[in-house]
């Protein structure tokens, strides 16, 4: 099931994390310079999905920050004043495998201005992760702007870990746990619980306890992908879903596929009027017939975003 036309309430999705660019490496090819970050693939995908996006960056006036530039705007995403302040642009070296997965080097400076829009306007959803919410001297901006606009919108964190900037799992865990608190709609991946946590990330029984822990520290909604064996959500209303993976998608590479599910998620709440601090209650309240459509649909939108070369998600014309 996808959202093939874009329904839900007015308003503006503000992103906060890192723009950058990522120098990938396929086996005997030359490395290619394409722009990326997570949260700003995220940004990418809800424009490119008709969501008024707007994305609190930290880049710099240089070619590379202009290719940033460039790539957003193309898509319709709009970068928020002072996002261009940095003294260079940040690269992630993504070198993929023989599985097609990617492993990352990164070279990074974050320090933004305080997140809002550029009209000023309260945003109806406010999304998060990775990189931006660990590293400092930006992390303690990000997590005031998530206890600010937390009085408006539905707040989304995606921990995206990434062990060669977090420090020791036990240390960066402590940083998620307080920003789930803050959360409304939490998604990671299994190999993110594994790392963060220690635990087996074959086990849905580890998974879940990891999960339901986050549910306790008050996430309404918590969404685990598994690759090849699909999606697991938790609810705070109590339902369980799983999603099986499609076994016909052929993966060109995995780069941007949880950015990509994680927009989808945010896109099918919105479709379903359930993005909105007024809303917050209605999605504590989500029925499973609810949250099987919106995470389906996010599978289905990442299924194409693997299925082609980067990070580079559909447009709902492409959904339709």
């Amino acid at each position: 099931m996808t959202y093939t036309s874009t329904t839900g309430r007015p308003g503006t999705a503000l992103v906060i994390g890192e723009a950058l660019i990522d120098v990938v490496i396929h086996p005997g090819e030359e490395p290619q310079e394409i722009p990326g970050g997570s949260p700003a693939n995220v940004a990418l995908g809800l424009s490119r999905l008709g969501r008024e996006a707007e994305l609190t960056c930290w880049i710099a006036a240089d070619a590379r920050g202009a290719a940033v530039r460039t790539h957003l705007e193309a898509s319709g995403v709009r970068l928020a004043p002072g996002s261009d302040g940095a003294a260079r642009t940040s690269t992630a070296q993504a070198t993929i495998g023989a599985d097609r997965a990617a492993t990352y080097v990164f070279d990074l400076d974050w320090n933004p201005p305080f997140p809002q829009t550029s009209d000023g306007a309260a945003p109806v959803l406010v999304h998060t992760g990775s990189i931006a919410a660990i590293l400092q001297p930006g992390a303690d901006t990000v997590r005031r702007a998530l206890e600010a606009h937390r009085e408006t919108a539905t707040v989304c964190y995606d921990p995206n870990a990434r062990p060669q900037l977090m420090g020791e799992p036990a240390s960066a865990r402590a940083t998620v746990e307080s920003l789930i608190a803050l959360s409304d709609l939490v998604k990671c991946s299994d190999e993110d619980v594994a790392w963060f946590y220690g635990v087996d990330a074959s086990s849905d029984g580890a998974l879940e306890t990891v999960l339901r822990g986050w549910l306790d520290l008050g996430a309404a909604l918590v969404v685990v992908t598994r690759g090849k064996r699909g999606a697991l959500a938790l609810a705070a209303s109590g339902v369980r879903l799983e999603v099986p993976a499609d076994p016909s998608v052929v993966v060109a590479d995995t780069v941007g596929a949880g950015d990509s599910f994680m927009g989808g998620l945010e896109d099918g709440l919105w479709c379903e009027d359930l993005v909105g601090a007024e809303r917050r209650e209605a999605l504590r309240s989500i029925d499973a017939a609810t949250l099987e459509r919106v995470v389906r649909h996010a599978a289905a939108i990442a299924d194409i975003t693997v299925s082609r070369a980067g990070a580079n998600p559909p447009t709902r014309a492409e959904l339709a």
